[in-house]
């Protein structure tokens, strides 16, 4: 080396020395922090998609909260309907107990009216008091808000319902009718004429089935339809099939008709002993071509002394079908229902309603409703929307038998003086059937969707943080080779910079 003005050797041993200082320091800043990526420069891209993982895990984990928060929520609402359910329970027990007339004094039917009357106030304070951080439950601050209610609906039943819009119309297109079981007994006459020589003893024996049993009822010649249809009457709380008469000319007659609606309702007709009634065009057993099994006539009909009525002859009735908002409905009787993602609802229509194929615009729903963000994604695929109805006394029931309001003192089926309490153990069965169906409810949306919610976002929060991990954590394994290299390097630098620096001064030996 015979030039000292520049000293290359020593420039390119502080470069490699600055280089391995750099190294180095990578190095112990992240076996400090545990991040492979501290700054943008360490990694552009890893930086932008571990940024991502980030945000996306921290709303896996507000999701996961918010599921949580959801199970507390119906818990608290889980808690006051299991208390109701075993006041109607108790007051199940109070019914029977009061309609048991000849055996309880005036002076316990007035104790078991307060005993209900109590159970109902209780049952109010329950439905308004059960809340959430001062949100109530159970007094309908959670349910569906509705306008515009069709006078073809006669209930209907909110279970959820999510849109974006401001209102949702829900509509439906009834394209099969509801309908009862019906036959009209054609007897010839306004009276039973058994004819013949032997009409004085001579007796129309028929058996009368329906959904709820059956009775047999036996006629002489000279009734009247009006007696006749009487009574078949006196049991349809026995047999579920009512009758009416009609002593039109020569085709008066008994219409039957199943007292409720639906594939599973019915009239049978089965003639023990016809009684020499004879046969002719307007005598006989005739099916309904109606929906309403009111006025027309099939064509045909059997004879009474047939084998078809002999062996009985059936009518059933027929659900209801159509669509809710264009997806295909299930009905039950008069009953449709759709259970959607955006829509769980249950209506019930009245006789025209049901019974009109066409649409019906049913009602508006305004907005309400228990709103549950269950997704990361802030959007309406993410949202569980839930109803929790009113439980209220004056809401338990339904419109057509009453609601449990009616139970209470000086009202309908107070026990001191109500002469018949059936209807009164009917409102209570239903009223415990929505209390139950209320619960179970709300026990599979916590089972199946909060449940399963938790389940899954805690697994996706596992493979997202495993995600973040691999592009932005320390391999300390290969930090901490790199440390111990860089160490070794910088320090071998740091002597050859020394001997870089030092041998210009070989060049004095020149300057003698």
């Amino acid at each position: 080396m015979s030039r000292i003005n520049t000293n290359v050797q020593s420039m390119v041993a502080q470069r490699v020395l600055g280089q391995n200082n750099k190294g180095l320091t990578n190095a112990l800043e992240r076996l400090s922090t545990g991040l492979r990526i501290n700054r943008g420069k360490d990694d552009p891209a890893g930086l932008i998609a571990s940024e991502a993982l980030r945000a996306q895990g921290k709303a896996i984990e507000a999701s996961i909260g918010n599921a949580e928060r959801a199970d507390t929520v119906v818990n608290i609402a889980e808690g006051g309907l299991q208390e109701v359910s075993n006041l109607l329970t108790e007051l199940q027990g109070l019914l029977t107990a009061s309609s048991n007339k000849a055996g309880v004094s005036d002076e316990e039917l007035e104790a078991n009216q307060l005993q209900i009357d109590s159970i109902l106030q209780t049952i109010d304070r329950v439905a308004g008091s059960t809340s959430f951080q001062g949100t109530k439950l159970l007094n309908g601050s959670l349910d569906y808000d509705v306008t515009s209610v069709s006078s073809n609906v006669s209930d209907y039943q909110i279970n959820g319902a999510k849109f974006e819009t401001d209102t949702l119309d829900v509509s439906v297109i009834v394209t099969q009718s509801a309908q009862q079981g019906g036959l009209y007994l054609s007897l010839g006459g306004g009276a039973l004429d058994l004819g013949g020589a032997a009409e004085v003893t001579s007796s129309f024996t028929v058996e009368i089935s329906g959904s709820l049993g059956s009775r047999q009822l036996t006629f002489a010649s000279g009734q009247t339809v009006a007696q006749i249809a009487a009574a078949i009457n006196t049991f349809s709380d026995v047999t579920g099939v009512t009758a009416s008469s009609s002593s039109s000319g020569t085709t008066g007659g008994i219409t039957l008709k199943s007292t409720g609606y639906g594939s599973d309702e019915f009239v049978s007709v089965r003639v023990s002993d016809d009684g020499s009634i004879g046969t002719g065009s307007n005598i006989g057993i005739y099916n309904f071509e109606s929906a309403d099994n009111d006025s027309i006539l099939s064509t045909s009909h059997v004879d009474f002394n047939s084998t078809s009525a002999a062996n009985g002859y059936k009518d059933a009735g027929q659900n209801i079908g159509g669509t809710i908002n264009g997806v295909a409905a299930t009905g039950d009787g008069k009953d449709i229902s759709i259970n959607t993602d955006f829509l769980d609802v249950k209506m019930t229509l009245d006789a025209t309603g049901s019974q009109t194929l066409g649409a019906v615009a049913a009602f508006t729903i305004d907005g309400g409703g228990a709103d549950f963000m269950l997704s990361p994604d802030v959007d309406i695929s993410g949202k569980v929307s839930l109803g929790v109805g009113n439980v209220a006394v004056r809401n338990l029931g339904n419109s057509t038998d009453g609601f449990l309001s009616a139970l209470g003192s000086g009202q309908a089926y107070d026990v001191t003086n109500a002469d018949n309490l059936s209807v009164a153990q009917k409102i209570v069965d239903q009223s415990i059937a929505q209390v139950s169906g209320m619960r179970g409810r709300l026990g599979a949306f916590q089972s199946n969707v909060v449940g399963a919610t938790i389940r899954s976002l805690g697994v996706a929060l596992e493979n997202t943080a495993s995600a973040q991990s691999v592009i932005r954590d320390t391999d300390f394994a290969s930090e901490t080779a790199s440390l111990t290299r860089n160490q070794i390097l910088q320090q071998a630098a740091t002597n050859t910079l020394s001997l870089a620096n030092n041998q210009p001064q070989s060049v004095l030996q020149l300057l003698g």
